[in-house]
């Protein structure tokens, strides 16, 4: 499993994580598309803008490896903002290639695409120690 180096680990301040430490022994999670109301709580919705502006600031329009991040979170963008990369595609594989969709992305999530955006926060809390 790839580990994104220097990607964040979490939305600053909450519990929404954004990468996994290590592999999953039984395989990777499935990623899914799952489904956004309008009622979604504000923190909720500020850990899909912080994950975007991250995986943006990371990837930018290429494609990228899902590796290390978190399926649950990529689940919330999946299919919209975030879509395959590759045909066929293995939604339980951390192998696989996924890309942003900028038109959607951007009219779903202007702010982090606005001119005066803040950058997205990028601590590296990676202990080399826990290396696989």
């Amino acid at each position: 499993m790839l580990k994104h180096r220097g990607f964040p680990s979490r939305l600053p301040g909450t519990d929404h994580q954004y990468t996994i430490r290590r592999a999953n022994k039984e395989g990777a999670t499935r990623i899914i598309r799952r489904e956004r109301y309008r009622d979604r709580k504000a923190v909720d919705r500020a850990a899909d803008a912080g994950f975007l502006a991250a995986l943006w600031a990371h990837f930018g329009e290429e494609p990228f490896e899902r590796g290390n991040l978190d399926a649950g979170r990529l689940s919330w963008l999946f299919g919209r903002e975030v879509v395959a990369a590759e045909d066929p595609f293995d939604p339980e594989s951390y192998d696989a290639l996924l890309r942003i969709d900028r038109r959607k992305a951007e009219a779903a999530f202007p702010e982090v695409f606005a001119p005066d955006a803040p950058p997205a926060a990028f601590e590296d809390d990676w202990d080399d120690a826990d290396e696989d």
